[in-house]
């Protein structure tokens, strides 16, 4: 099975995917992070194609950067408590890897979907 991450965001608050969201992922090797994608979500709250391709996957550690307080605040809800979410996870073997983010303006959540 070839290997590949995607993500997608749910505003949990308004109960609705969070359309327009920006998500940078990064690999991680000690303390250097190469910039591997940037991308925004779409009207369904995912990328339009995997964050992470099979053509770019390689195991190892990565760190998905979620940026709340961006769509919080142009949607004008409260960005008093979260900003920038970093998501810090390991891929050690090809799968899919699907890496969710449940949002609200005071709490996230994530796992490791299907």
């Amino acid at each position: 099975m070839p290997g590949y991450l995607t993500t997608h965001v749910l505003d949990t608050a308004r109960g609705c995917p969070a359309a327009g969201l920006r998500i940078e992922l990064f690999r991680l090797d000690g303390a250097d992070r190469e910039t591997m994608a940037e991308m925004r979500t779409n009207a369904d709250g995912r990328t339009d194609a995997p964050i992470l391709p099979e053509d770019a996957f390689a195991p190892g550690s990565y760190e998905l950067v979620f940026h709340a307080g961006d769509y919080l605040r142009g949607l004008g809800l409260a960005a008093d408590f979260l900003d920038v979410i970093p998501l810090r996870f390991t891929m050690a073997e090809a799968d899919h890897y699907h890496v969710p983010l449940l949002l609200s303006p005071y709490g996230y959540s994530t796992y490791r979907g299907s």
